[in-house]
């Protein structure tokens, strides 16, 4: 009787209230579930602040160490100017009005050889990891052009293109073209074959390939270049104002500071030329996250 008992099936009441206790599991485990979800994007969000404030520690770190050592060493302000007196210059120099326009003149200039290096560059890189003949030809030339000084070509585009716009942009472009073209190639070429093959057998060829497949899983890779080559494009454009001259510019800022021995001058002008390029990297850094195209997972 007791064993036949022990067997007998649970009775409705024990079968409810199993159904309750596994119902009450799955309520357990979904609350632990968001509750690691909370707590996951709890942690990504009071680590977004890392990126921003780590920087500006570094720089406040940097300005007062500078600040110590000329205040305790009585160092020649001629050799070394103070931070504060740096600074004190550069506020005067923008309030004079005539500075933002040689940074407007800086600006643009470094604008037009992103374009063009960017407009040669995409597609070269394109071709060259599409055909291996293209690249096999032209890789060992664009390498062994990397070790040629753009200060020694500006006198040569000088020569051939005058002393306007046309040299220094051909100059700009020259130095930011290199990042853009190896990022290019790389990003093409870490492309899955499989994806490939499986968007031809889907009819994929051309442009149609590489605008839905080859182009998306590239971009981390093509923008990575993008941002390195337009953060470079401000020491092109400055080394293009600089070697090859002209009427506006950073680049002519810190050539008549240097001639007159104006120190003081010659760091704020630097400094300004540090402010751009973060500004550059950090817009580049925005334009990366806005087109990421896992963003929205992401966000989720």
């Amino acid at each position: 009787m007791g064993g036949a008992h022990g067997n007998m099936p649970p009775s409705g009441h024990d079968r409810k209230a199993a159904f309750h206790l596994s119902s009450d599991q799955r309520s357990s485990t979904d609350e632990t579930i968001r509750a690691t979800d909370e707590t996951v994007t709890a942690s990504r969000d009071n680590g977004a602040w890392v990126p921003v404030v780590a920087p500006v520690l570094v720089i406040v770190a940097v300005f007062v160490v500078w600040q110590l050592v000329v205040t305790f060493t009585g160092i020649n302000p001629t050799f070394l100017p103070s931070p504060a007196r740096v600074l004190a210059r550069l506020g005067h120099d923008i309030a004079s009005g005539g500075f933002l326009v040689d940074v407007g003149s800086t600006l643009l200039l470094a604008a037009l050889g992103c374009v063009v290096g960017a407009g040669v560059a995409l597609p070269l890189g394109y071709a060259i990891a599409s055909w291996r003949l293209v690249g096999a030809a032209l890789t060992p030339l664009i390498a062994a052009s990397q070790a040629i000084p753009a200060v020694a070509i500006a006198p040569l585009l000088a020569l051939w293109a005058g002393y306007g716009l046309a040299s220094k942009v051909t100059l700009c472009a020259l130095m930011v073209f290199f990042p853009m073209l190896l990022n290019t190639v790389l990003g093409l070429r870490q492309v899955d074959p499989r994806v490939l093959e499986a968007a031809y057998l889907d009819g994929a060829h051309g442009w149609s390939l590489l605008a839905f497949i080859q182009g998306p899983l590239a971009q981390k890779a093509v923008l990575t270049g993008l941002r390195g080559g337009f953060t470079l494009s401000i020491t092109g454009a400055v080394v293009g104002e600089f070697v090859i001259g002209g009427s506006r510019g950073l680049g002519r800022l810190v050539t008549v500071a240097a001639n007159m021995g104006d120190t003081t001058g010659l760091f704020a002008t630097v400094l300004a030329l540090c402010v751009l390029a973060v500004a550059v990297y950090a817009a580049m850094i925005g334009l990366e996250s806005i087109t990421d195209p896992t963003r929205e997972r992401k966000i989720r």
